[in-house]
């Protein structure tokens, strides 16, 4: 947060975030043959995207804050790539 004379007068959200899947249909199998299919899920923050159908409650995963897309698996923890 960029702060002017005491008042905050900007905010700078990262690029990317790790955050908690919390709601997550299961995957059915055989629903890939058709190529990448996704599902979609909740996140920690109440925030709605959509994962690829491997991606379980529970799960840590990175999204690109700017356009709300699955980046991949949060390993790390860290949400650094």
């Amino acid at each position: 947060m960029l702060k002017w004379r005491g008042k905050p007068i900007d905010v700078q959200v990262p690029k990317t975030l790790s955050l908690k899947v919390v709601e997550a249909a299961p995957g059915a199998k055989g629903n890939t043959s058709g190529g990448r299919t996704e599902k979609p899920c909740t996140l920690e923050t109440g925030a709605e995207i959509m994962v690829p159908m491997f991606v379980e409650e529970g799960e840590d995963i990175r999204i690109d804050t700017e356009t709300r897309k699955y980046l991949g698996r949060d390993t790390d923890g860290k949400g650094a790539f």
